[in-house]
């Protein structure tokens, strides 16, 4: 259910100074057939110019992104448990923000690279935008916590409470869990001459500690980290929770016998985090990364939260000894870091949260009289499979794909990409099997996912020791495609078997993101796939494929044309039309084409989860582009390109979204769906999204969103679609 920006925002680019395409061969994939074809004119690209406000900025965007999370939090319609929910989820997602987004732009200030972003604006000027924006999303976020979500948690008999509310038992139970197992485990860390002050590590919970001697009467400051090994809120029984740092709190006396508690108070830091690899390094990219994860933990501070009610003094010690400035410090309610919510909302109050959903089995996969599994490369060979996750359920369509592909004696070659996993996943448990068996197994595995780097590292090595083929992707691109073939010998000769998806192979998350997933028996697009993987795996760079879209080399520009034929289409008369779904949209040249696009009076449709820079609505420039957010119970992360095609409409999925990120420095795919009711199955989802009832969010002309009055939800519909079917 995570929103975050990690794929989200969610979840989920180290800057916006993009480096250009590092290829600029390209072959698009002819789906439309225009004569005379459109290509704008240089009076209509510079007519553009008359708009320098058209892009939006990308990271207050993204800020607005969050705000909708939450107005979720705040919704009073809501379950209770899935609000709380929400509030965890925005704090992850602002940790990252700063973590990755306002680190790259301290460091370009502190680089001396000035230059204006897309929007008009100097990365000094976003930055005091964005500690605006934080500082209020910060304190409503507090707010909402403290105001309304406790006060009606406790109605219902969940309380967090502060140690002054526990009863004498209570305070009782919490010295016996503090001497017992706490305790043992803190380590007081002095400032004096002899005692610099102490390395704190970004996102953990600290309590600053003003300490005296009784004897000499000089005054010392103390740091006591809070430890994560534990749970951020205490259980003390029927259902009450105290936050640890109180217990902590408490209790300093036995950390500091003999000397006076004067203040006691909480803070917080965020740091650096985002990795940086020299491509020198690409040779030996594992040591590089592991060596660059160690680092990582001491990147420059960009974020300082204290309790409102801190020392000045305590406070001033703090901004000297980080080197952080008084716009970086924010000062809220305690108590601080709510991400620990996670174990409240996952607290076993059913009548509090959504309504219990299993997926189930694509009908075209589903057991029909035999107990037995369906045999997945018979169904794909029937008919192309078009999954939608996770309604659809994972574990019975692609997990089961790989693992009967494992164990088929006729399967003679696995390749795949990995760029998240799960920490138990049953797909590497598959690749292992199939190695070991014999066959051939290619694994790309992306170890420079952000935030799963060292997990990715593990899988590498275990995938290794097993036998497979372990390579890295290229030089210079992360390799973000989701991607499987199996290579299969039958009586007429050898199948390859594929699924392109738009999620990662993660069966955790597969449970919470809406997805895509194209299984198919096709063999052209078996036939691309195939030259897919002996590019990124070999030293070939072939560019030309027939039935993919492939970044860096051809998906700005094939989705460019495409966009450029719907004009063409509409200008002679035929149905023309264009609908996009993606987590963002931020490429400064598809957003110019479909401005093209609109003031040729294209019709343009955009469902965007997180950051959209395209403003809507602008007389002359936008008037016939909708934008619209749904954010719900499940991550909306699916990429659609949906295309009219002078009544001929075609569909493509895949991993991209529409950033520079993705599109110059990604390899990403777009897969063209084969059939006319697998595009009308992403139509459906759209026009779901798009009905005058749904429930949404609009982007204005004006850079703001706005929910709208609908109250029909897309994934309320979807859910009920499935339980139908079931």
């Amino acid at each position: 259910m995570s929103h975050d920006s990690q794929e989200s925002l969610p979840a989920h680019a180290t800057g916006s100074l993009d480096d250009g395409p590092v290829d600029s061969s390209l072959h698009v994939v002819e789906t439309f057939d225009v004569e005379p074809p459109y290509v704008p004119g240089e009076d209509e690209i510079a007519g553009l110019d008359g708009f320098p406000d058209r892009f939006l900025d990308r990271e207050l965007s993204w800020l607005h992104f969050n705000q909708r999370v939450l107005e979720l939090a705040a919704d009073p319609g809501l379950p209770l448990l899935e609000r709380v929910r929400f509030l965890a989820i925005f704090a992850s997602n602002l940790d990252e923000f700063f973590m990755v987004r306002v680190a790259g732009l301290k460091r370009r200030i502190a680089a001396g690279v000035a230059v204006r972003a897309a929007s008009g604006h100097l990365p000094r000027e976003v930055l005091d935008s964005i500690w605006d924006a934080a500082d209020q999303q910060m304190s409503a976020h507090a707010a909402v916590f403290v105001e309304q979500v406790v006060p009606q948690l406790d109605a219902q008999g969940i309380q967090l409470v502060r140690w002054d509310d526990l009863d004498k038992d209570e305070q009782k139970q919490c010295k016996r869990l503090f001497k017992d197992r706490v305790f043992p485990v803190l380590t007081p860390l002095a400032v004096d001459p002899a005692h610099p002050f102490p390395y704190i590590s970004g996102l953990s919970l600290n309590i600053a500690v003003l300490v005296r001697n009784p004897k000499t009467g000089k005054e010392r400051f103390a740091r006591v980290k809070v430890p994560p090994i534990f749970d951020r809120f205490v259980s003390v029984g029927n259902q009450r929770f105290v936050p640890l740092e109180d217990v902590i709190g408490e209790h300093l006396k036995r950390l500091f016998p003999g000397m006076e508690i004067l203040q006691v108070h909480t803070f917080r830091v965020t740091r650096n985090e985002d990795l940086e690899v020299e491509e020198d390094d690409a040779e030996n990219l594992l040591a590089a990364l592991e060596k660059e994860l160690l680092r990582r933990k001491f990147g420059p501070p960009v974020r300082l939260e204290v309790e409102e009610s801190i020392d000045d003094r305590v406070l001033d010690l703090l901004v000297s000894e980080l080197g952080i400035s008084r716009s970086e410090v924010f000062r809220l309610p305690g108590p601080l870091d709510l991400r620990g919510l996670h174990d409240i909302a996952d607290l076993p109050r059913e009548d509090l949260k959504y309504p219990a959903f299993v997926p189930t089995t694509h009908s075209q996969l589903a057991e029909v009289e035999s107990a037995s599994p369906v045999d997945v490369f018979k169904a794909a060979r029937r008919h192309d499979v078009l999954l939608h996750h996770p309604y659809d359920s994972f574990a019975t369509s692609v997990q089961r794909f790989l693992e009967q592909a494992a164990a088929d004696p006729h399967v003679l070659a696995i390749k795949q990409t990995l760029y998240r996993t799960s920490g138990d996943s049953p797909i590497i448990d598959a690749l292992v099997d199939a190695a070991e068996a014999g066959k051939q197994v290619l694994v790309i595995v992306e170890i420079k996912a952000r935030f799963d780097e060292t997990n990715n590292i593990r899988w590498a090595r275990k995938l290794e020791h097993a036998g497979c083929h372990v390579v890295y992707g290229l030089v210079g691109l992360k390799t973000h495609c989701k991607l499987a073939m199996v290579v299969r010998d039958e009586p007429d000769g050898i199948h390859r078997y594929t699924h392109i998806g738009t999620g990662n192979y993660n069966p955790k998350t597969a449970r919470m993101y809406e997805d895509f997933g194209l299984l198919t028996a096709d063999p052209a697009i078996g036939e691309d796939v195939a030259h897919l993987f002996n590019n990124l795996s070999g030293f070939s760079r072939n560019a030309s494929y027939d039935e993919l879209l492939v970044a860096p080399d051809s998906v700005r520009d094939g989705l460019v044309e495409q966009i450029h034929a719907e004009v063409a289409h509409h200008r002679a008369g035929r149905p023309a039309r264009i609908r996009f779904k993606a987590n963002s949209i931020v490429d400064e040249k598809i957003i110019d084409a479909l401005y093209l696009a609109s003031q040729a009076g294209v019709p343009v449709q955009l469902l965007v989860r997180g950051i959209c820079a395209l403003r809507p609505g602008v007389p002359g420039l936008s008037e016939t582009i909708e934008v619209r957010s749904v954010l719900g119970r499940f991550l909306e992360h699916s990429r659609i390109f949906w295309f009219g095609n002078g009544g001929q409409p075609v569909a493509w999925i895949g991993s991209a979204d529409l950033m520079h990120r993705n599109l110059d420095r990604r390899v990403e795919v777009l897969v063209r769906l084969p059939g006319d009711d697998l595009v009308a199955s992403v139509v459906e989802v759209l026009d779901l999204a798009f009905a005058d009832d749904a429930a949404a969010w609009e982007l204005g002309a004006d850079g703001e969103w706005r929910r709208t009055d609908g109250n029909v939800h897309l994934q309320d519909q979807l859910v009920e679609r499935q339980r139908r079917r079931r």
